[in-house]
């Protein structure tokens, strides 16, 4: 049995830079369709819509920013927290 030291054994899913390979490849479409929409139209909310995307799928360590916000609104907003005063 061959054992690879790097990425963890050939198990770790697939990044590139700082985004896992599907927001990647998503990221690039949208930006090419956003760019697109821009020089022929003049619209940019679908490039800010894409920067935004691109922001909050930026991946460290097995966690995005949008899974940061998701984990902060089920605390503080969705969950109900229990205190008891003792």
């Amino acid at each position: 049995m061959t054992t690879y030291l790097y990425p963890h054994n050939l198990k770790a899913k697939a990044n590139l830079w700082l985004w896992s390979l599907k927001d990647f490849c998503i990221l690039a479409i949208a930006a090419l369709i956003s760019v697109f929409i821009w020089i022929n139209t003049g619209i940019y909310l679908f490039a800010v819509m894409t920067m935004c995307y691109g922001f909050m799928t930026i991946r460290l360590e097995d966690i995005t920013v949008m899974d940061f916000i998701t984990y902060a609104v089920k605390y503080f907003l969705t969950t109900p927290q229990y205190f008891e005063w003792g």
